[in-house]
């Protein structure tokens, strides 16, 4: 799965989604709950990187596999809607055996 750029793309937003979810249902919740704002400190900065990795993954698979304009947009939007990475997951792999039937 790690040897395209498509599989990276898949791996790196499933990491993403999980640390954004991390995020908004764990360290949140501690920071203004229980008073623990380190949770937020280190969890966000965790999902910063990987939503950067996100983003460097996205740009490397658009130029690799050609994807449209519209397709670029309707990842990156899905990065910034809870679970949206993981029906975008869902679709690409939907989409990549689809073709891998017809090839």
């Amino acid at each position: 799965m790690m040897k395209t750029a498509l599989g990276r793309f898949r791996v790196i937003g499933i990491i993403e989604g999980i640390s954004y979810l991390v995020l908004l249902l764990i360290a949140m919740p501690l920071k203004y709950w229980l008073d623990f704002p380190a949770a937020v400190k280190i969890v966000g900065s965790l999902h910063g990187l990987f939503f950067v990795l996100y983003l460097l993954a996205l740009a490397h698979v658009t130029w690799k596999d050609r994807w449209s304009i519209l397709k670029v947009i309707g990842a990156f939007l899905a990065s910034l809607l809870p679970f949206g990475n993981f029906v975008l997951d869902a679709r690409l792999k939907k989409e990549q055996s689809n073709n891998s039937v017809y090839s």
